[in-house]
């Protein structure tokens, strides 16, 4: 029988946290073989890798922006004050995706909510930077109403152009040990 196929992790996750093991431990802390070690370790961040982590981010932002604006608009409230609460929502939703993932892989609350802070801030920022940059720069956009195309061709455009942008950001971050590089210590 062979007993290799019930070993635990991907091979990604094997390789990422080889020689992690006795990390810290027993030496002296040598902040320039630290720093090599981390960017030796974090370098090697995929599109692919990247990619999933703004889609993530992408599904929780999207789903708190679209639920601001169907709320502000159905309460006919003004731009800004819809905005405001699409952004708010947004920012919401994106970091509880993260929050609950690492809540389910045993974190507490309140260091979950620091890896959340940690793993989401920028993106979520770069991507309703971006989205509501198109919104606000959309001709019609801002005064059109949940029937009208325009609507939402404004806000999924402006999802696939902040998915674009997002995902270099993404990347890089990865590869430096920041962002959703911090969640993956918990999956």
């Amino acid at each position: 029988m062979n007993h290799s196929a019930h070993r635990t992790g991907s091979a990604h996750e094997r390789t990422a946290h080889a020689g992690h093991e006795n990390h810290g431990v027993g030496h002296a802390h040598d902040h320039g073989a630290h720093a090599a070690h981390g960017h030796a370790h974090h370098q090697g961040a995929s599109w692919g890798m990247a990619a999933k982590a703004t889609l993530h981010c992408l599904t929780g932002c999207a789903i708190g922006e679209i639920l601001g604006m169907v709320i502000g608009t159905a309460l006919l409230w003004g731009n800004v004050e819809t905005m405001i609460l699409a952004i708010t929502l947004a920012f919401l939703f994106g970091y509880s995706f993260t929050l609950f993932a690492v809540r389910r892989a045993g974190l507490d609350f309140k260091s979950a909510v620091k890896v959340a802070l940690a793993a989401d801030t920028v993106s979520i920022a770069v991507m309703e930077l971006v989205d509501n940059g198109i919104i606000a720069l959309t001709p019609g956009a801002m005064d059109a109403h949940l029937s009208d195309g325009l609507f939402w061709g404004a806000l999924l455009g402006g999802f696939a152009v902040a998915f674009l942008i997002t995902t270099p950001v993404n990347k890089w971050m990865i590869g430096r040990g920041k962002g959703h590089a911090v969640v993956h210590a918990y999956h």
